[in-house]
């Protein structure tokens, strides 16, 4: 079992030719509108989140860390493996 797309030929007579020229360059046209339209909504979202993001930000309560007092340093806890670099040994 094998899938065949029936044969493209073109229209022989040259008002079908023209039309078909027109209706490919008009689904063209709409596509790349659209497109277009698309990515300057996406732009405009993200400039918009990023401006929310950055007024947050600014307005966020000052931490202990930049009010002068004395903050606990940031500690990543955990267990660790040291792992030699050098040759593999079997054991």
């Amino acid at each position: 079992m094998y899938f065949a797309l029936p044969s493209m030929r073109r229209p022989r007579h040259p008002l079908a030719r023209a039309l078909s020229l027109l209706l490919g360059v008009a689904v063209l046209g709409v596509l790349l509108v659209f497109g277009l339209a698309l990515a300057g909504v996406l732009l405009v979202g993200g400039i918009v989140l990023l401006a929310v993001r950055q007024w947050k930000r600014g307005h966020a309560p000052a931490t202990p860390a930049s009010s002068g007092g004395h903050a606990q340093p940031a500690v990543l806890e955990g267990e660790f493996v040291v792992i030699q670099q050098g040759r593999p040994v079997a054991h």
